[in-house]
């Protein structure tokens, strides 16, 4: 039924709680845990052009930063991992990335540590809404 898990990161905190219920989850179904986060393009609409390139590269870095740290979890565990960067709107690229990825379920965070990252609205609400897989949401408190 679980062949291939989402486990979305923005490397807060929280994300690490959340991998492990998603390590968890791929572990006990022998499935394959994709790790995928996204570069949230949407920041750049405030930035003056001079500035966009570094901060994109800045948080290509971070996504690649919490991607390594989530898939050196699994992989310890014995988990077999694949993963993935995108750059745009992290709800709808989830939301397509299940979809062009035959995900069967998506394990994520119900907020990050970063008001501002969160604060035009729910990611984890977003995807629930949309996402043709089931969505295991995991609390700040879990």
């Amino acid at each position: 039924m679980y062949d291939t898990i989402l486990f979305p990161t923005d490397g807060s905190d929280h994300a690490s709680r959340v991998a492990d219920h998603a390590i968890d989850v791929a572990k006990t179904r022998d499935a394959t845990l994709h790790v995928f986060s996204v570069v949230d393009d949407r920041a750049f609409l405030t930035l003056s052009d001079d500035r966009i390139e570094e901060v994109r590269s800045e948080l290509e870095e971070n996504a690649l930063e919490a991607i390594d740290e989530a898939v050196t979890a699994a992989e310890d565990d014995g988990v077999d991992t694949e993963s993935d960067v995108d750059v745009g709107n992290p709800a709808e690229c989830i939301v397509d990335y299940v979809a062009d990825n035959d995900v069967d379920l998506v394990v994520m965070g119900t907020s990050g540590d970063d008001y501002e990252r969160t604060v035009v609205g729910s990611v984890s609400r977003r995807v629930v809404e949309a996402s043709p897989a089931p969505v295991l949401t995991v609390g700040l408190d879990a």
